[in-house]
């Protein structure tokens, strides 16, 4: 397997001004990339949002196999979260979460009531690492209602929030973390599903690490997508020369275009065209 790495040099001032925030918020919106649920998280979140209520929300759920999407929802409930699978693109899921931004905050809520405090807004903040999406979420959960609410006396200068509704308040700077590469394959995951700069990756040794994955879990959407049949004896090169034969992938004469076939299958994977596919599981 090869080796993939990733090391923004701002992690720690990241980190620092998520601590800052984590003391103006109520709620901790977490996003990941429902592939790949356990590499598209950074384990520093829990301890960065503890005593905040937490929701989960599994995004591009459409591209994952809807078989394993209730098994990572199974398995972040059991750990305490709230968990919804959306698609940020489409706004799949989009309007469950408000109900469930009520219910995780229930506690908060009832202590307000309590204190004489009424309809004081949840403030939440979305965080995630990059690529998986926060934009764009932002982006189609706030919608074209949001107005952002200027600096209010105890809100730090130059915070923003952006008010969703009268129950609901963003702050308007997604919380980057940065995948923790404990796991060798951390890194293989978020390169396949184009988290890393495809630019320092070897696409080939990529596919090859990918149609060993989908032969083992997928086999079958692979060989109706490339129209082969995967012969137990194949190794990863043998079927990609496969692919090659069948898609036309052609140097000039009749030398096989590994290059080409290798990005397509990636693309393909990327795109969904290869099916609903997950990567890990819980």
């Amino acid at each position: 397997m090869a080796n993939y790495q990733w090391y923004p040099g701002h992690m720690t001032k990241a980190k620092r001004m998520m601590q800052e925030n984590m003391k103006l918020i109520d709620l901790v919106i977490e996003l990941l990339d429902a592939r790949v649920p356990l590499s598209s998280r950074n384990p520093d979140i829990d301890a960065l949002g503890k005593n905040k209520s937490r929701i989960i929300l599994l995004n591009k759920s459409d591209l994952a196999d809807p078989r394993k999407n209730k098994n990572w929802i199974e398995y972040f409930t059991e750990k305490g979260f709230h968990v919804l699978e959306i698609n940020s693109k489409t706004g799949a899921g989009i309007k469950s979460i408000h109900g469930v931004v009520q219910t995780a905050c229930k506690e908060k809520i009832e202590r307000d009531r309590k204190r004489g405090i009424l309809n004081r807004p949840v403030r939440a903040m979305v965080v995630g690492i990059p690529n998986v999406g926060k934009s764009t979420f932002i982006n189609s959960f706030a919608g074209k209602a949001c107005t952002k609410t200027g600096n209010k006396p105890g809100v730090t200068k130059g915070k923003q929030w952006i008010r969703l509704n009268k129950n609901l308040e963003l702050l308007d700077t997604p919380g980057i973390l940065w995948p923790k590469f404990d796991d060798q394959r951390v890194g293989l995951h978020l390169a396949m599903i184009g988290s890393m700069n495809d630019e320092i990756i070897h696409l080939d040794e990529l596919a090859y690490d990918l149609i060993d994955f989908l032969r083992a879990e997928y086999a079958g959407q692979f060989e109706k997508r490339y129209e082969i049949d995967i012969l137990e004896e194949q190794d990863a090169y043998e079927i990609i020369k496969s692919v090659c034969i069948r898609k036309k992938c052609f140097l000039k004469g009749e030398e096989l275009d590994i290059m080409k076939a290798s990005t397509m299958i990636v693309d393909d994977f990327r795109n969904g065209k290869l099916g609903k596919i997950t990567l890990e599981m819980p």
